[in-house]
């Protein structure tokens, strides 16, 4: 059975194929055949190699995981000499604030047949909130984010009038700040852009901000 689910993901990978794909060959595949190593966010966050959060070994993950089981509190000094606390853990969800101005959130996310894909999504605080959103196998092979999310642009969070011309031309990038639901599969996108701005140019621009962006997570993408 090894055999067989290494010699799969082997094909998957080299063909690049996309979540969607991945889908299509595991609905095909008797469940025997699933793999079910790292299938719960523990197992997920203390495999995952080192280069996604430097400022924690796979030891220090470990002891977080073991301090937040055991009811003490998660926080242990980093080697950015700050220190990293592991706020919340469930079965599927992780939040870890892995810096004093940077946040690391997981979300499992399920495939079929029991499979699921990590979303990752890292937060920096510079001073303005804004985040970067990545997806992973469970066993961290990275996957195209373009495949399983449409990331948003400020065109959709400003409502356009005969005004709108001159409030926008404070808004000179686009800072979009992720948030990942812990009890349920949902995405939400802030528009983090006007906090950037004077308190002038923020009240200017206010009046044609829309709401938060919401994606729900519909069997194998965000929409």
């Amino acid at each position: 059975m090894r055999r067989v689910i290494v010699t799969l993901l082997i094909c998957v990978f080299a063909l690049g194929m996309n979540a969607q794909d991945m889908t299509s060959v595991f609905t095909a595949m008797p469940d025997q055949y699933i793999p079910q190593l790292s299938q719960d966010m523990t197992s997920v966050f203390t495999a995952m190699p080192d280069q996604y959060i430097p400022q924690l070994e796979h030891a220090w993950r470990k002891d977080l995981v073991d301090l937040y089981t055991s009811g003490k509190e998660s926080r242990l000094k980093n080697t950015m000499n700050g220190f990293s606390t592991l706020q919340k853990l469930t079965n599927d969800y992780l939040l870890l604030q892995t810096t004093e101005r940077s946040t690391v959130e997981m979300k499992l996310l399920p495939l079929v047949n029991n499979t699921y894909v990590v979303c990752m999504i890292s937060t920096v605080n510079g001073p303005v909130p804004d985040s970067r959103i990545e997806f992973f196998t469970t066993n961290w092979e990275p996957l195209a984010t373009s495949d399983l999310f449409t990331r948003p642009t400020s065109d959709w969070y400003i409502k356009q009038d005969e005004a709108y011309q001159e409030a926008a031309s404070h808004l000179d990038m686009d800072l979009i700040q992720y948030r990942l639901s812990p009890d349920d599969q949902t995405l939400t996108a802030i528009y983090t852009t006007p906090q950037y701005l004077s308190q002038e140019a923020r009240e200017k621009i206010e009046p044609y901000l829309s709401e938060p962006k919401v994606y729900t997570w519909q069997k194998y993408h965000f929409q």
